[in-house]
């Protein structure tokens, strides 16, 4: 964990049993309650939107950029309800997303960015690894993924020391 957190510059890493476990337990630490509205991409794995539907929220989908598969942030602002929470942008196939562009749209309307970065380890989007530029961000180490542990396997970055703390308990059944 303090390795993983030293080498994307976070304060804290948390690892968990795999990618899908990180995006539970991230969106549960971060308040996540039945009948919020998350906003993804309509192009993901379905972890990404089977995390959502445990929390019972309601996941929120949004076309993606043709170029790099990655959600579209321009399309974003119109999906925004008094029932958004979230947006869960994913770095797929190594592809970061517009994350200036999330993260003010984030700002602007008080939601918070979990960042998918299950298929992205390593990838950098203006100099700042994926997964550290949200208020958290999910790891997988499944074998099919670009970063494995000879089985499965996840971890969460984040700067937020609660959301971390929170992270260990959820771990280890709250």
């Amino acid at each position: 964990e303090n390795d993983f957190a030293k080498y994307f510059g976070t304060k804290n890493a948390v690892a968990v049993s795999s990618g899908t476990a990180a995006l539970f337990l991230s969106l549960l630490a971060l308040g996540v309650k039945r009948d919020d509205e998350i906003i993804v991409p309509s192009h993901t794995a379905f972890p990404t939107i089977e995390a959502i539907f445990h929390t019972g929220a309601k996941p929120v989908f949004v076309d993606i950029n043709e170029d790099s598969y990655t959600i579209n942030p321009e399309l974003i602002g119109d999906l925004i309800t008094d029932k958004t929470v979230g947006i869960i942008p994913v770095h797929i196939y190594g592809h970061p997303c517009d994350m200036d562009t999330i993260v003010k749209i984030a700002n602007e309307n008080k939601l918070f960015v979990l960042e998918d970065s299950c298929q992205a380890h390593g990838a950098e989007y203006n100099g700042k690894k994926v997964g550290s530029i949200g208020e958290a961000g999910c790891f997988s180490f499944y074998p099919s993924k670009n970063m494995t542990v000879g089985g499965d396997g996840g971890m969460i970055v984040t700067n937020n020391d609660d959301a971390a703390r929170r992270l260990r308990m959820l771990r280890n059944h709250g």
